[in-house]
């Protein structure tokens, strides 16, 4: 089945600029006619697919190029910085992303007897690979399932795990694996990246999350930045940050309450780092943002 059968699908629900979400749960459509510019956002635990026109992903000291023809699975919550590179009026970015299941996939991993990865460090959060014609043609599929919306409910579960038993299985399998695997390094740092994310305004020392991983600090920093390629202290400003220039968007707080609110003691020190991630003052930054089309409100992203 050719990538274009896919685009084909994409483009046939997704025929106006931004994030779609769609009927069937956990799956949302991408289009943009337009390059753009770097995005600052945080990808979760999902499958995407590029079907026409090609991003950039910036993660930590990582920078990642994909278009047609490969697949991306990101398998812990990580900040990026995500732009268009490849589209225009004629040939659109057309993309897709399917939000992944942790049970389901540690319950299906279990039942494939899939063996325990390595205890290396593990490998990055964002794993790219070509996409092999069986993985393609089950994405197409559940794309096209949209025109039948009556079989959605029965079919898309089934098509969904499919798609999950050929990504264990696939080139991106050894990834998950790493995430899935209880005990493993990469099991352990997803878990100490999940509790940071539910608890990003506490000041938190690098020994406590590393005895909540269960490694020695110097260990657990290490694979802390082999997966995320930022260190722990790093990756707890950028949720921050981000949580804060979407607090002032869309709730209009100024600098010095969103300080606060998210974990800052010194204002000025908020806004220095603030500065250092978006390039301009909080202040700034947000009326630049205000001017965007969308008004700078940014939705569930799409890898």
């Amino acid at each position: 089945m050719p990538i274009e059968t896919l685009a084909q699908a994409i483009g046939k629900f997704a025929q106006t600029d931004g994030g779609h979400a769609t009927g069937i749960e956990r799956l949302s459509l991408l289009r943009c006619s337009v390059r753009t510019e770097p995005l600052h956002c945080i990808y979760g635990l999902g499958l995407a697919v590029v079907a026409q026109g090609g991003k950039q992903v910036i993660h930590g000291e990582y920078v990642t190029q994909y278009g047609p023809g490969q697949s991306l699975v990101t398998t812990v919550d990580m900040p990026v910085v995500s732009h268009v590179t490849h589209a225009d009026a004629a040939r659109p970015l057309l993309a897709m992303m399917l939000t992944l299941d942790a049970r389901a996939l540690v319950q299906l991993a279990a039942e494939m007897g899939l063996p325990a990865p390595p205890r290396d460090p593990p490998p990055r959060a964002i794993s790219l690979s070509p996409l092999d014609e069986p993985l393609l043609d089950a994405v197409t599929r559940l794309v096209r399932l949209l025109e039948e919306p009556l079989l959605i409910a029965s079919v898309a579960p089934l098509i969904q795990q499919e798609i999950m038993v050929r990504v264990l299985l696939g080139p991106h399998g050894p990834f998950l694996r790493h995430l899935v695997a209880s005990g493993s390094p990469g099991h352990q740092v997803a878990q100490a990246m999940a509790w940071l994310k539910q608890n990003f305004t506490r000041d938190v020392l690098i020994d406590e999350l590393a005895a909540r991983a269960h490694m020695s600090p110097s260990s657990f920093r290490l694979h802390f930045r082999d997966l995320a390629g930022m260190s722990p202290l790093q990756y707890q400003k950028q949720l921050r940050l981000q949580e804060a220039r979407q607090l002032m968007l869309n709730q209009a707080l100024d600098a010095g309450s969103t300080a606060a609110r998210v974990g800052y003691e010194s204002a000025s020190q908020f806004s220095r780092d603030y500065s250092r991630l978006f390039g301009a003052p909080p202040q700034r930054d947000i009326k630049r943002m205000q001017r965007l089309p969308n008004g700078g409100v940014v939705g569930e992203p799409v890898p």
